[in-house]
């Protein structure tokens, strides 16, 4: 680790682990070259939340109604005004606390999620970096949506967006009734402009043509994979988790992985959120397909899905599968037990996965997903899509098809090779000189320069 310097990085994750994952393994990347990080939560997720990291301290904010999640008991518009206004207040009050300890803030990094925020450093004249969870092409497709150059309604397809494939119907994020949500998500650009640097969390050589066309009205500057980095370059000492989570249950999943043999499991996690999980019907169809398809399944199903299980399935695979509701996922994929994994393509898990060269059945459920299911298949060719038939439903035929697709099927030679071309890149990327460390190196050149003027 470089010599530390006096400054510190506020960070300002969106309250939600899929953000503050990726945030926190941001900011040891810059605590590695030798500045001092702060993690924000809200005080809601703050008395939530597990773990720690030696190397991010953690401080709160207000959303204004710190006993419930930001979203529990308001409309998403009228969260977002809470949370604007008394955020702003708290994490301005937060920045005075650090200047009277004689401890600087230096930087603001936060959420593309949460745009209000960068007007708090602005006022005071920090360098601000706006910072985009999603992958680049579905940020691209929000700048379109946001600025109205869509069709509207979306109604022709395909649709051509500079950089990207032709995007039909099932390839469009969607939000179903929750439209507050793409809205949510379309606003992450109303202040971009603003930002002195705009960071997203995925890495060059992935999504090289989206990030050259989206250059010329935005400009991106790929810092990922922001994943630990003991399963990339391994410069960071003792980095092999992101150290913050939400409390999860213990379960036996290691020493039953450790007795498979190489390839032989089935990893299957979809969405932790609740209004995303998939409904009776489509679990039952993945209960069956995991069955079907032969192979042994590690299977994650949260406690309110376990209802939704086909009656004594549990019973009845308990030679072949593991059911949890909760196991650390980069372990999971490392392990080489591990043949494929089953996910709902959320981008922390598809960059996790590609990391780590595993295979994807691809099971989207909306949003981001559809896009990253997309790309997993077609662009990057580290997977095959589920189909899904009239009413939305993929059958369990289908899934035990892709299952054995993936592994040992027509297209298994060409997606391994492309999962091992991928794995190699994503570590080059955050290796030292490599594509997303020179990025976040230009942000360090640019600290230690504010530095350098205010002690001159």
């Amino acid at each position: 680790m470089d010599k530390e310097m006096n400054g510190r990085i506020l960070a300002v994750p969106f309250p939600s682990p899929g953000h503050i994952n990726p945030m926190t393994q941001l900011c040891k990347r810059l605590v590695f070259k030798g500045f001092k990080a702060t993690i924000v939560l809200t005080k809601f997720i703050a008395k939530n939340i597990k773990g720690k990291s030696d190397l991010v301290q953690i401080e709160t904010i207000s959303d204004g109604d710190d006993e419930f999640h930001i979203f529990a008991r308001q409309s998403v518009p009228d969260s977002v005004v809470r949370f604007t206004k008394h955020g702003s207040e708290s994490l301005a009050q937060l920045i005075e606390k650090y200047e009277s300890l004689g401890d600087p803030i230096v930087c603001v990094i936060y959420d593309s999620l949460l745009p209000w925020v960068v007007e708090v450093p602005k006022k005071l004249g920090l360098i601000s970096v706006v910072f985009f969870t999603q992958q680049s092409a579905v940020n691209f497709f929000g700048y379109y949506s946001y600025h109205k150059l869509l069709p509207n309604p979306v109604v022709q397809f395909p649709v051509s967006i500079p950089g990207l494939p032709l995007l039909y119907l099932q390839d469009i994020p969607t939000y179903g009734i929750y439209q507050d949500h793409h809205t949510l998500v379309a606003n992450q650009f109303s202040t971009v402009d603003k930002a002195d640097f705009a960071f997203v969390n995925t890495f060059y050589e992935l999504e090289e043509e989206v990030l050259e066309a989206m250059s010329k009205v935005c400009q991106m500057m790929t810092v990922g994979p922001t994943i630990p980095s003991f399963y990339l370059d391994n410069r960071i000492e003792n980095d092999k988790a992101y150290g913050l989570s939400l409390p999860q249950d213990a379960s036996t999943w290691l020493n039953w992985l450790n007795s498979k043999s190489a390839g032989s499991v089935v990893y299957a996690s979809l969405s932790s959120v609740g209004y995303a999980s998939p409904n009776v019907k489509q679990m039952e169809e993945l209960a069956y397909g995991l069955k079907g398809s032969n192979y042994n399944f590690l299977w994650v199903v949260k406690s309110f899905e376990m209802e939704k299980l086909p009656e004594n399935f549990i019973e009845e695979t308990s030679d072949k599968g593991l059911i949890v509701q909760w196991c650390p996922q980069l372990e999971v994929l490392s392990n080489k037990a591990v043949g494929c994994i089953l996910s709902h393509c959320g981008w922390n898990s598809t960059i996790e996965a590609i990391s780590l060269g595993v295979p994807i059945v691809a099971m989207p459920m909306w949003a981001d997903q559809l896009t990253n299911a997309k790309f997993i298949q077609d662009v990057w060719k580290v997977g095959v899509r589920v189909k899904c038939d009239e009413n939305g439903i993929a059958g369990r035929e289908e899934i035990e098809a892709c299952i054995r697709e993936v592994t040992n099927g027509e297209r298994a030679t060409e997606i391994n090779k492309s999962c091992a071309k991928w794995k190699t890149l994503a570590k080059e990327a955050v290796s030292e000189g490599g594509t997303s460390d020179r990025n976040i190196n230009e942000l360090v050149s640019k600290l230690t320069g504010s530095l350098d003027v205010k002690t001159s």
